[in-house]
Order: C-alpha cells, then structure tokens, then sequence
C-alpha cells in the first residue's frame, strides 16, 4: 500500500473509533461500558464505513448509490480473500518446548484469528505449506507447496483486481481518484 492509502484508512478507522464509544454509551444505557470487550459491533463498523465511503464519492441518489455499494462490498470482500493466508506475524507460530510435535501448537498460537487475521480464512494452501515447513519436509516438497501456495494467492489477487475492474467502471474519474485515495482501488 501507498503512504496516502494507509492513511486514508487510518482516518476513516479513526473516524469510525471516534464515533463509537458514543454509540455504546447509548446502547449501554448512559455511559457505563460493560466490562470485557464491550460492544463492538463489527456489522455496525462496516455500515459507517460504507457511510463515509457514499460521503467521500458524493453519491446523492439510492440507485446509484446501490450499484456502487455492491461493487465496493465485492473489492472488500476480494481484499480480504487476497490478504488471508499472507503470512505475516500470525504465521510466526512459537516453537513448544520440550520438542516434539502434537499438532496442536499451530492450533494453540493462532486463536487471534489466525494467519487470515481478522476473522479472515487462511488458505488450505498456506496451512499445509506451514505444516511442511514444521515438519521439516524435503526440500522438494516444500518446493511444491510453495508453487501451490503462490498459485493460490495469484489466484485471490487477479479476483481482487477483477473487483476493482468492476468497480472502476460505474465510478467518475473524481470518485476513482477518491477511492484511489481511500485504498479501494489500486
């Protein structure tokens, strides 16, 4: 991602995050937070983000309004397919003491959500691409679960930039560059 894009969508989390401990206090019954988690609603996040989208494209009228907002749900939807099973910090599993190797600890390091993060899915490909990794594997197979695991992620990426396409094509050329902006579109 681009400097601009990153923070295009820390200012729209930390609009969305500025909304809401209003929105709990209301919901809570005049300001007292329930202890824990709280009330986060991830169903509510994902309506005020589609809120600030409409806003920052200047869509006024419904119906154009509904063809935009399926296309934009279809790119989110594809990102995040894209970004499951990326690896990253959820895929650096702590080694067990004592050795051996149960099957479990890949269980026990990723209940944040996993590689996918965020209630993303990994790929059946990275899985058994970690698990050849854990257990050591030849060379060669790793090898092919690599050539698979990237086929696969290829696979994510052209979807997501089919979605884009798609997008791309009911949008002005100002409200591309504003979803440019907002890390939408690439």
């Amino acid at each position: 991602m681009h400097l601009r894009q990153i923070l295009t969508l820390a200012g729209i989390a930390a609009s969305v995050l500025l909304a809401t401990p209003s929105a709990i206090a209301q919901q809570t019954g005049g300001g007292q937070e329930r202890p824990g988690r709280g009330n986060f609603d991830p169903e509510q996040m994902r309506q005020r983000m589609m809120e600030r989208y409409r806003e920052v494209l200047d869509i006024k009228g419904d119906d154009e309004w509904k063809i935009i907002e399926e296309r934009v749900n279809k790119v989110n939807e594809a990102r995040r397919d894209a970004g499951s099973g990326r690896g990253g910090f959820g895929m650096m599993r702590p080694q067990r003491q004592g050795g051996g190797n149960d099957g479990q600890e890949g269980a026990r390091a990723n209940r944040g959500g996993g590689p996918g993060g965020f209630g993303g899915s990994q790929l059946p490909e990275a899985e058994e691409l970690q698990k050849a990794i854990d257990a050591k594997a030849s060379a060669e197979e790793i090898k092919t679960k690599l050539a698979k695991y990237r086929d696969a992620r290829k696979a994510k990426q052209a979807n997501l930039a089919k979605a884009q396409d798609e997008l791309r094509k009911v949008l002005s050329v100002r409200q591309e560059a504003a979803a440019v902006l907002m890390g939408l579109l690439d």
